[in-house]
């Protein structure tokens, strides 16, 4: 019987970023399969933004590597665009134009030709249940149905890889369920998924392993349900308290990430 390679989408060593005097990740080293739903867990200014932004080739290293889809993040920038898709935390969405406007304009910036852009563009709205809103303004959608437009806009190019940053904060219970049930949609379209996330159930639901970051350190990497065997606890929030020793609090999602700001501080912004 052949044995099943199972491909690493996702390799990092030692990968490492100072801003000044502070040490935002430090020598992390992990690999993610092709496939996976991986979440990023850990407080406010932790890492996980700026370790995102390194792979997405948004930030270089300071030091140590990184290869998505077999390209080196920092020598073969364009070929790892290409090969990802970003939601960001912060909505980016053009309120003034329809939704079909703005995957149409996603398009045309990774060059896909009229044709493709249509086809794309059928796909991804029936993918995320908004067929019928497509000719509607997005500053009449819900927060919800702004997040779904999102994803979409993301799935476009059709990116082997999807970055979701804290993709259901501020929706409703129920409108981040849907979320959730979504992106495992995705996942069984093979799609890797990397997911950060304040909300411990979330990752508990969706995730096939976990990584806690604290002061930019992996101090923890497994399954959700391995790590709640380890440490004989009942939920994984339970677990986070024992390796950070600090509870994410609501207000502090909200707040954004104390790591930006500071930097957007040294820099004058």
């Amino acid at each position: 019987m052949n044995k099943i390679v199972l491909m690493f989408v996702i390799e990092t060593e030692n990968l490492t970023k100072d801003f000044g005097g502070v040490r935002a990740v430090d020598s992390v080293t992990l690999s993610i399969k092709q496939g996976e739903l991986f979440g990023l867990l850990g407080p406010n200014g932790a890492g996980k933004t700026t370790f995102i932004s390194m792979l997405a080739t948004i930030r270089k290293p300071t030091s140590g590597s990184a290869r998505l889809c077999e390209h080196d993040v920092v020598k073969n920038q364009d070929d790892v665009r290409k090969c990802i898709g970003i939601v960001f935390q912060d909505p980016t969405l053009d309120d003034e134009l329809y939704g079909i406007e703005n995957l149409d304009l996603h398009g045309r910036l990774y060059h896909l030709d009229k044709k493709t852009r249509e086809k794309r563009i059928k796909e991804v709205l029936t993918l995320v249940g908004l067929t019928d809103k497509a000719n509607i303004q997005v500053k009449k959608y819900s927060g919800g149905m702004k997040r779904r437009l999102e994803i979409a806009r993301g799935l476009m190019h059709r990116p082997k890889v999807l970055f979701l940053d804290e993709p259901t904060l501020g929706l409703d219970p129920q409108t981040r369920r849907n979320i959730w049930d979504f992106i495992k949609q995705l996942k069984k379209a093979g799609t890797t998924i990397i997911l950060t996330t304040h909300y411990m159930e979330e990752a508990d639901y969706i995730c096939d392993r976990v990584a806690i970051i604290d002061h930019g350190k992996v101090v923890a990497l497994d399954s959700p349900k391995n790590l709640k065997k380890k440490h004989k606890a009942k939920t994984l929030e339970d677990v986070f308290l024992k390796y950070t020793g600090r509870r994410i609090r609501d207000e502090e999602a909200n707040s954004g990430d104390r790591m930006r700001q500071r930097i957007r501080a040294r820099m004058g912004h």
